[in-house]
This record gives C-alpha cells, structure tokens and sequence, in this order.
C-alpha cells in the first residue's frame, strides 16, 4: 500500500477511574446526564467510536455517531463489530439510566440483527436503547440502530448482570 493511500487516526482519553468514580456516587441517569453535558469525561469506547449521547430519560438512552473508514471491514462497509459496540453501549446506558447510585452493569448477552449493509454514505446513526424490564440482579434491553433517512438498519436485545459497585 502506497503512503499516499494510507489513512491515520490517533485519539486520547481520559482517565476512566475519574467517571467510573462519579458513576458509585451518582444515579445512573443523572451520571449520564452529566456525560452528556460534558461534565464527567465520556469512556475510552465513546472517545475510538466517537458515540455522542443525545439524549437520557429513565430506561432510555440515544447515542449518535457518524459511520467512519477506519470502522470499515473488508468489503467496504462499516464492520459487525462497530455496529455491535454502538448497540450493546446504548442497550447498557440505557439500563444504567434506570440504577441508583452504588450499582454497576455488565452485558451477559448481546444478540445483533444486522439487516442493512452501512456506510459512510449512511450518514449520522442514530441508536435507541430501551430498558425492557428490570429485576435485582438482571436486566434486559432492546435497541435500534436508524441511518440519518430514518432506515433501520440493526436492531439488538441484551441482558445485564446487575450488581453493587465497590
């Protein structure tokens, strides 16, 4: 491959110790509230996939972020992977939003209809997640994954282990 073909991206990140601290003292939605607005520094994931939330409500989250190149796989649309990243983060801040402080998530599953292909050309995705039901220890949730024409292009359910953040 020629230099002149070749594509570069570098990114930094913060510190995940100092957001993964507010989060023990904050409930779940008013800690995402707070990313959203710019106060608490987003994860290390959002900073690679450059993920946006949008918006958060109690048992619903909206992430948005623009299909890139470097998310490409081999054929020339944007890779499972990436599509899964963006799903499984909005289905779990969406169950985040619903946690008092001092509790903690971590996926048990993720399941992933891809059901168009996605490309740069997509233009900015918009993902939905939303808190299906909620229990002490587990929760379950849907998202959705629409291109800027409103196409859906993925959908993905999930369930989280819940549990007591030290």
């Amino acid at each position: 491959m020629s230099d002149e073909a070749r594509r570069t991206r570098t990114f930094s990140w913060g510190d995940p110790r100092t957001s993964s601290n507010a989060a023990k003292e904050t409930d779940g939605r008013q800690f995402l509230e707070r990313v959203m607005r710019g106060e608490i520094q987003r994860a290390p994931i959002a900073d690679l996939f450059d993920l946006a939330i949008s918006n958060v409500g109690l048992g619903t989250v909206t992430f948005q972020m623009v299909a890139k190149e470097y998310m490409y796989n081999p054929i020339g649309s944007l890779h499972g992977g990436a599509i899964s990243t963006l799903l499984d983060s909005v289905i779990g801040c969406a169950v985040h939003s619903s946690l008092p402080a001092g509790r903690g998530y971590t996926s048990l599953d993720l399941h992933v209809r891809f059901l168009r292909p996605i490309t740069v050309e997509s233009g900015l995705l918009t993902a939905v997640g939303t808190v299906i039901s909620a229990g002490r220890k587990t929760a379950t949730g849907q998202g959705t994954l629409h291109d800027a024409n409103g196409k859906l292009c993925a959908t993905a359910t999930s369930s989280c282990l819940l549990f007591d953040v030290e």
